[in-house]
């Protein structure tokens, strides 16, 4: 930490911890099946046909729930505020990760997978809230980039434990296991959160510091709600809700497939693709840190602060294309795949950090969550068309055919170019991002 910031005082990283550590468990509960499918596959007798429509209904079943789940959680955390509207939406995701472990067949995971969208939903309108209320606009993509690489940590710590866990002591204490951890963090959130405005471990220098941006300080917490109606007349929330309508996909397909590509394309077990999968994620956290310092700098030299969003996240949408190869490389060694794949994780979470804040840029602290809800639900949408029109039809077509590479291949291809195609679009609706006054 720099002498300035100590000057300041840096309790509001303690609070960026805090979302960070929330953000994992997020990462941990919903990732914990996508190394359990063989697991699954064995205990419940699927042929591989089944494997990928079944896998592919629950899937299905927790991006539907995660949509619904956005349509309301932004709001709510608006109207209860961050400290309240967060614990609930945790202690709510924990109780139905551990549920899972009560599943005795798809049906059971479909269920647990409904409730787990519905309320894990909650966590980033109340990510993007909290780091609105405790940082200045210049340092929030970085805020953002730190919290949000949590999602890298829970993908490299789910590969690297659960298929120990499911071997040694059986799937079902995996999930039992991870949602327990989401209960540490509420003793942790009730102990150290409040806003700034009723924090007494608060310096008042490190307090005016945070409310140095003139538009946004506020005498205290504003739980006015704003509706959606309203919001959605502004092109500044269409702008965020097709880029993540374009983006978030791919992230799921990371997220939900990169275990079944290695299986299938380099013949890997479920316990041979915990090092390549655990890389992926992460070389993944260096670009989320890392795309929230690129904007910090350029506006720290006096660069507009929406000239400064848009050019990183151009550079990191250009910085995705190299995954087109990944097979291509892969074919001459495996871990030149994992290079690239893990490449495009990174620019995808440095894109991220950067396509969450806007969301501040653009909107007073009382809206941000609901807005960040609209994205939400909107990225959740992406990903069902995602599982729907690939997934469920593309990859069954191409396992029928024993060319599962190909649909792979076609998918990577949507990869390379989402992100080029949400700038374009994000550029034209709000070239300057202007602020909304509500």
């Amino acid at each position: 930490m720099n002498q300035a910031n100590v000057a300041i005082g840096r309790y509001r990283w303690t609070i960026c911890s805090l979302v960070f550590f929330a953000t994992t468990v997020n990462y941990l509960d919903r990732n914990v099946i996508s190394y359990l499918r063989p697991f699954l596959a064995e205990a419940f007798h699927w042929t591989p046909e089944q494997e990928v429509i079944d896998y592919s209904n629950i899937e299905l079943a927790f991006k539907i729930a995660y949509a619904m789940g956005m349509l309301v959680a932004g709001g709510i955390i608006d109207k209860l505020g961050t400290k309240i509207g967060y614990a609930i939406a945790t202690g709510l995701w924990s109780l139905a990760a551990i549920g899972h472990a009560f599943a005795t067949g798809t049906g059971g995971f479909l269920i647990a997978r409904v409730f787990l969208g519905i309320t894990e939903a909650g966590n980033f309108p109340a990510a993007i809230k909290a780091t609105a209320e405790w940082f200045p606009q210049k340092e929030r993509a970085l805020a953002t980039g730190i919290f949000n690489s949590g999602s890298n940590i829970g993908a490299i710590i789910v590969p690297l434990s659960v298929p120990f866990i499911a071997e040694n002591f059986g799937w079902q204490w995996a999930f039992i296991l991870t949602g327990i951890v989401g209960f540490i963090w509420l003793g942790l959130w009730f102990l150290f959160y409040e806003v700034p405005q009723k924090q007494k471990r608060l310096s008042q220098a490190e307090f005016e510091y945070i409310t140095s941006d003139k538009a946004e300080t506020v005498e205290v917490e504003d739980t006015e709600k704003v509706s959606w109606l309203k919001l959605l007349s502004f092109r500044q929330t269409w702008a965020f809700a097709i880029g993540k309508l374009l983006t978030d996909p791919v992230w799921w397909f990371y997220l939900f497939w990169l275990p079944d590509f290695l299986m299938k394309q380099y013949k890997l077990t479920a316990t041979e693709i915990i090092w390549p999968c655990a890389l992926v994620y992460v070389i993944g956290s260096i670009g989320s840190i890392g795309g929230g310092w690129l904007p910090l700098k350029l506006i720290n030299n006096n660069w507009p602060a929406y000239k400064a969003r848009k050019t990183s996240m151009l550079i990191y949408a250009f910085a995705v294309l190299p995954v087109l190869f990944s097979q291509y490389l892969g074919s001459i060694n495996m871990w030149w795949a994992i290079l690239v794949i893990g490449c495009a994780v990174s620019a995808h979470q440095a894109w991220s950090a950067n396509i969450f804040t806007t969301v501040s840029d653009m909107f007073p602290k009382k809206a941000t969550a609901s807005v960040t809800g609209i994205g939400g639900m909107f990225g959740a949408f992406g990903g069902i068309l995602l599982t729907l029109v690939v997934q469920k039809n593309m990859f069954v077509y191409y396992t029928r055919l024993g060319k599962i590479e190909t649909g792979y291949f076609i998918m990577f291809c949507i990869c390379g170019a989402a992100y080029l195609l949400a700038w374009l679009i994000m550029h034209i609706l709000v070239p300057r991002m202007k602020k909304v006054e509500l």
